[in-house]
């Protein structure tokens, strides 16, 4: 497999810098629902094995048993470090078990957090874990809860002096805007639109998460307050998150905002994003215009990359035959070159198409260039090429920095084969650096071979 490291030096020459997920797909972060206790920090402490082990039951999914062994912690021991969060822990795996005793259990903790330990790390997580119990409740027909979220989710977040304290008061109001949602999205759009409308910088958090929340409600308002929120929010965070989420809104009037983002606005970084959100709406229209940006010259490169890029993310027949017709036409100019990287790396991500073959034939084109011809040695076997079609290869390549490149493609593949290769070159080529790259390559793989193959090496005459 390919290490983390390598990957990430990989792809930032080949995926379009435009190409970043936005925040919003983890719009919960300090207060995340699927959190889990930290790992235990204070191994003297005598509630630690305590900790320990209703940690270890609230990872199982045991919530109460976790539950009730968190409440032991604050109770017999309330000056350990582990005290404080204890009945925070306590609420959240209440409020995982999910009965409406277990939910009104998970309240009083909290409020006991509160009272007893009002300065607790988990305290801006509590309020916010307090407002989704409580929708939980509203949903079974409580209408103090229902009240009480509604009530947080119209309270206006300030801009203090402390931003964690700002930060807490959002994640607060954040759950309040989705329990509401949740409950009564005719009466959450309203409070929604209302903080969408606001244009002072501390709310711009609140305003992106506003925006996801928005955008999972399919509402007949939610293509027109998205686009509101593209055209005149002054965060271009907040704009950004607007126009991807419109790809997640699969209607003829998101598709023609995204056109006219896309075609049309200044701003590159946007039209990028707008393509990446067309790709994402999956529909023949989105994927026309895509593939439009893609071969017009007069495309900004930011924009092109990025639907180049979108192209290969959807696998069909259509999208192959483009894209190898797109290589084709860009000609071998050296200014063409990157984005022909381009080409056949989003080529690559699209397997059982015959595409290995195809991207091999590129590399064995003497005509094509040495930078270009590497590329594509390393998108067929990222695009499955194995070792029946690589392995042959070694011996047909002449120019060194090919046989390097395809080395390291060959300690990429899984076959036995490939592996079989590399003890070959590494005992046998004629060439000492090629040798030295095989054996390289073979002490990051997980083979036996390759102590007796170093002892070998070092015991030789």
């Amino acid at each position: 497999m390919i290490t983390v490291s390598r990957l990430v030096a990989t792809l930032a020459l080949v995926v379009p810098a435009a190409f970043t997920l936005p925040d919003a797909r983890a719009p919960f972060a300090k207060a995340d629902p699927d959190a889990l206790p930290p790992a235990p920090w204070a191994a003297a402490d005598p509630a630690d094995s305590l900790y320990r082990v209703a940690r270890e039951a609230l990872n199982r999914n045991e919530y109460r048993q976790a539950a009730a062994l968190f409440e032991q912690i604050s109770d017999r021991y309330p000056t350990s470090a582990y005290a404080a969060d204890a009945l925070y822990w306590r609420a959240f795996a209440l409020y995982r078990a999910g009965r409406e005793p277990d939910l009104r259990a998970a309240l009083a903790s909290l409020d006991a957090q509160r009272t007893r330990f009002p300065a607790a790390g988990t305290r801006g997580d509590a309020d916010a874990l307090a407002v989704r119990i409580r929708g939980s409740l509203a949903r079974g027909g409580d209408a103090g809860s229902a009240e009480a979220v509604t009530s947080a989710a119209r309270t206006s977040t300030r801009c203090g002096s402390s931003s964690e304290d700002d930060e807490d008061e959002g994640d607060v109001r954040t759950a309040a805007l989705n329990a509401l949602m949740q409950m009564d999205a005719e009466q959450a759009l309203p409070i929604i639109r209302q903080v969408l409308q606001r244009r002072d910088a501390c709310s711009a958090p609140l305003r992106r998460k506003a925006v996801f929340i928005l955008s999972q409600q399919r509402a007949p308002e939610t293509e027109s307050l998205l686009m509101e929120v593209y055209r005149n929010d002054p965060d271009r965070g907040v704009r950004g998150q607007a126009v991807f989420w419109l790809g997640q809104v699969h209607t003829d009037r998101a598709a023609a905002a995204l056109e006219e983002i896309a075609t049309g606005s200044p701003d590159l970084d946007m039209r990028a994003k707008a393509v990446f959100a067309l790709g994402e709406q999956n529909s023949p229209r989105g994927e026309a215009l895509v593939r439009r940006l893609a071969e017009r010259d007069d495309t900004p490169d930011e924009v092109r990359d990025q639907a180049i890029f979108r192209l290969g993310q959807r696998r069909s027949t259509e999208n192959v035959e483009f894209l190898r017709g797109l290589f084709t036409r860009l000609g071998k100019a050296d200014e063409n070159r990157e984005m022909r990287k381009r080409v056949l790396f989003s080529l690559s991500q699209m397997r059982g198409m015959g595409n290995d073959r195809w991207l091999l034939n590129v590399a064995l084109d003497p005509s094509q260039g040495t930078e270009l011809r590497k590329q594509a040695l390393w998108t067929a076997g990222q695009a499955g090429a194995g070792a029946a079609e690589l392995v042959p290869l070694y011996d047909r390549l002449t120019d060194r920095p090919l046989k390097e490149q395809l080395i390291w493609v060959l300690s990429e593949a899984r076959d036995r084969a490939a592996s079989d290769k590399l003890v070959d070159i590494a005992r046998t080529d004629r060439d000492p650096e090629m040798r030295k790259k095989a054996i390289f390559w073979l002490g990051q793989k997980n083979d036996p071979r390759v102590r007796q193959l170093l002892i070998d090496i070092l015991n030789k005459d």
